[in-house]
């Protein structure tokens, strides 16, 4: 669901400069390649950095790049901010995605839809690094 449909649609709607609340992108460097690499992701902000949920782990591409280099960017609207990932394992994941719901009574909806979109989830921190 993701990779197919998700992702390809954040992707080309941000071509076209529409930006949804939804998600955003984060950047990593390839492990194999040192290319940037950028995938569309779900982040919450705070004033020092934001959260995210790698839905599988390191399993996933982008979880596998910051494992081997952890110097990220992420768009935050229409400004790209350069940070550090770190993985967290021990992270309750689960009480993580129900922060992420606009409205405290949406926070079931929301664990479900990243529930229904995961398959061994780690949360990562962003620290950001630029001002």
């Amino acid at each position: 669901m993701g990779r197919y449909v998700m992702n390809p649609t954040v992707r080309a709607l941000g071509k076209v400069g529409i930006r949804t609340a939804f998600a955003s992108e984060i950047e990593t460097v390839g492990r194999k390649s040192g290319e940037p690499r950028r995938v569309p992701v779900s982040l919450l902000f705070d004033d020092q950095g934001a959260w995210a949920i790698c839905q599988h782990g390191l399993r996933s591409g982008w979880g596998l790049n910051i494992s081997a280099n952890p110097n990220v960017r992420v768009r935050q609207g229409d400004r790209w901010r350069t940070g550090t990932a770190v993985l967290l394992p021990d992270d309750d994941v689960v009480a993580r995605t129900r922060s992420f719901a606009p409205h405290p009574a949406l926070a079931p909806f929301a664990r479900g839809v990243f529930a229904a979109l995961e398959s061994d989830p780690v949360t990562v921190r962003i620290t950001f690094t630029d001002n």
